[in-house]
């Protein structure tokens, strides 16, 4: 128990600025409380005192503002950061070395008795304040769910997922759009990198445009393979025989 007690504290000094000492962490953090409160819960619940167990998790509900059923599963280093309004429902499951911000629900959309109602968070996840993840779903390891956001659906490993319902941004995706884009002479995220619409139909178009090019060089590529170009032929004037567009032209359009 005072191995995970220290441990805990150790990941707050480790995350939060605002920690000073140690002893700030064990007084004034009610994350932490939460926390420990929970694990005495959790203990009365396994060992078949539920009313123990609900008793202990609504006291600490009195106490730090943070709502935590005793059947749920929390992992290592986990860190509730202010924590007021944390709602975890019963058949969540938190893993090692998540943040979860003030205002998150880890809730569920089933009345089903005894069925997988609520979130699992896999390791390293981040969960930004007043967002709610709502299912029986998994937020898979290192992914972040953006503040106020409503996830619905899985969340796959490294990605992010942001708004309401939750659109999942792939990191490897935006950065070879921005890499083809940079190739046509095109800022990609020129206009705002926001997931406003004009930004949505900026990233859509640099998409269709670069897998235009490609596959046009790809098809000249394959005609010279199989019909060499003889002495004195010349390549139509408005072939396109490499790939690239008029990227001032799509500049003036967005101005």
């Amino acid at each position: 128990m005072f191995q995970r007690l220290r441990e805990d504290v150790h990941c707050i000094l480790e995350r939060d600025p605002a920690a000073h000492s140690a002893f700030t962490v064990l007084t004034c953090y009610p994350g932490l409380h939460a926390l420990v409160m929970h694990r005495w819960a959790n203990a009365c619940w396994v060992r078949g005192w539920k009313w123990g167990g609900r008793f202990i998790s609504q006291l600490a509900r009195w106490f730090t503002g943070i709502e935590i059923h005793p059947a749920a599963k929390i992992g290592r280093r986990v860190f509730i950061d202010h924590g007021m309004g944390v709602v975890v429902g019963e058949t969540a499951e938190i893993g090692d070395d998540c943040t979860i911000y003030q205002g998150v629900t880890l809730g569920g959309t089933s009345l089903t008795r005894g069925a997988k109602r609520h979130p699992t968070l896999g390791k390293g996840v981040i969960v930004g304040a007043n967002s709610q993840v709502l299912g029986g779903f998994t937020v898979h390891d290192g992914a972040r769910v953006g503040s106020n956001a409503v996830v619905l659906k899985e969340v796959p490993p490294g990605a992010t997922a942001v708004g309401n319902p939750a659109r999942i941004i792939h990191k490897d995706v935006d950065a070879k759009r921005e890499e083809a884009a940079a190739r046509m002479g095109f800022s990609a995220y020129g206009i705002t990198e926001s997931d406003d619409p004009m930004s949505q139909a900026m990233k859509g178009l640099i998409d269709n445009a670069a897998g235009n090019a490609h596959q046009i060089a790809l098809l000249w590529a394959a005609i010279e393979k199989i019909a060499p170009m003889q002495k004195g032929d010349c390549v139509p004037s408005d072939a396109a025989t490499k790939e690239d567009f008029d990227a001032d032209r799509l500049s003036q359009l967005v101005k």
